[in-house]
């Protein structure tokens, strides 16, 4: 079982096999969500069955736990270590959270 979540607050999913979310907070439930599910198939959940592509910016969804960023930041908080993609068209933002992907050594896809 693989889990892929989508989040984003503006492009639509690339394809019907993700979650779509809009705000930090709400990826992070998706996530735990995630976590439980494969749980009960009796996995672990690992970077080989939960895929995470991020956006930066939140835009109006900024009020409901910030921007995207936050999720990586989460992630780091709590020890988790998932595959991580990157949609954003935000330089700034995507150096940063490329700089937080690499100093925990997480999987990145391309």
């Amino acid at each position: 079982m693989i889990m892929k979540i989508w989040v984003d607050d503006v492009r639509p999913i690339p394809d019907k096999d993700y979650i779509l979310v809009k705000s930090t907070n709400e990826a992070i439930s998706i996530i735990q969500e995630c976590e439980e599910k494969i749980k009960k198939t009796g996995e672990v959940p690992s970077e080989q069955n939960i895929v995470i592509d991020l956006d930066h910016d939140s835009g109006d969804f900024y009020k409901d736990g910030g921007d995207y960023i936050r999720v990586l930041d989460w992630l780091e908080a709590t020890n988790r270590a998932y595959s991580i993609r990157l949609h954003t068209m935000n330089s700034v933002g995507r150096r940063n959270m490329m700089n937080i992907i690499k100093k925990n050594n997480w999987k990145l896809l391309y």
